[in-house]
């Protein structure tokens, strides 16, 4: 560990800094990489025409997020039990991401795995965490609202003894975390349709988890989180319009699966929902548009999700992305806020 503990704060920012610096200086090495081997980014046949000429972007920066936030928690942090748990999940989801990358890049299509293959990892890796999080991390299976409330998840757990160790498994907990880390994962994944607009709103959502952390007294997470905002500053001066690389499905997903970690790992479950709220419209935006669609044959936006909506009617990327982020801020500010409602 390099810094002084003495200081939490100070490690805080600290690691925004160097997860930033090396995101930033290992990126371009990265992005020749991939152009040398012709790994780029496949575009949807129906999505704007002005985005056609993106085609072939090299993707997959989310390797390079994730290295720098495991080398920034490495340098910066205690590996404790949660810490170690939040990364794992990250870097499971981040992996099966990078396969849907792969397999989109190998086929020359902007659709990788299948849903159902999807969905099916989400299960194991939600279902594991949550097993790890009540059973090693000691983690209430209970959801807490602003205002004092609080709803027990843990009503129906069953004990699986295996030798002297005993599994708790609160079913109706481990389903609320299925929800919540595959809900995040897509949702950020479904945000990440413009140069910048995913790393922006995940910067200022992981600024704010930071924040949540350190004030719940755990500094490794603070860590993290700030070490995956420090990570988006890198990756967002070479994905910022006209954007040179994309964090693809490996950034996209495990971005959201860290959120959804932290969210579990803090016990700020709901607070979280709100401060993802741009995360959460985006993926509303979409099923709305299917629903309907499938319903009466129209469709609500002009594209989903929403952020096409916005293109579709004239607004620019950076207007659209900007935009975005302001809104992204204030959501992030409301659940912080929130936090400090929680009983």
């Amino acid at each position: 560990m390099i810094g002084n503990p003495a200081y939490p704060t100070y490690q805080v920012f600290l690691a925004v800094g160097i997860s930033a610096l090396i995101c930033a200086i290992i990126m371009p090495f990265f992005i020749r990489l991939m152009k040398h081997e012709g790994v780029g980014q496949q575009i949807r046949a129906d999505g704007p025409q002005r985005h056609l000429i993106k085609q072939g972007t090299p993707t997959m920066g989310g390797v390079i997020i994730l290295l720098s936030v495991v080398l920034t928690c490495a340098l910066l942090a205690d590996w404790t039990s949660d810490l170690i748990l939040a990364v794992l999940a990250t870097l499971v989801t981040g992996s099966l991401g990078l396969l849907d990358d792969i397999e989109s890049v190998a086929h020359h299509r902007s659709l990788g795995l299948t849903p159902s293959q999807k969905m099916i990892g989400l299960i194991l890796i939600s279902v594991v965490f949550c097993l790890c999080a009540v059973n090693i991390c000691n983690i209430d299976p209970a959801i807490r609202f602003p205002g004092g409330g609080s709803i027990d998840l843990g009503v129906l757990t069953t004990d699986f003894h295996i030798g002297e160790t005993n599994i708790r498994v609160p079913w109706l907990y481990v389903l609320f975390v299925f929800l919540l880390m595959a809900g995040m994962s897509n949702s950020v994944n479904l945000t990440d349709g413009l140069d910048g607009l995913a790393g922006g709103c995940v910067l200022v959502v992981m600024l704010m988890m930071a924040m949540v952390a350190f004030s719940y007294d755990e500094v490794n997470l603070a860590i993290f989180a700030a070490s995956i905002s420090g990570a988006c500053v890198g990756f967002l001066w070479y994905n910022s319009y006209p954007a040179s690389i994309f964090m693809g499905d490996t950034g996209s997903l495990a971005m959201g699966a860290a959120f959804a970690a932290l969210a579990v790992l803090t016990r700020t479950e709901i607070c979280s929902l709100v401060m993802g709220g741009i995360f959460i419209i985006e993926a509303l935006s979409v099923i709305i548009q299917v629903i309907s669609f499938k319903a009466t044959g129209k469709r609500v936006f002009l594209m989903a999700p929403l952020h096409h909506h916005f293109e579709k009617k004239g607004w620019s990327e950076t207007k659209v992305v900007i935009r975005f982020w302001i809104v992204s801020a204030a959501f992030a500010a409301l659940g912080f806020a929130l936090y400090f409602q929680l009983a």
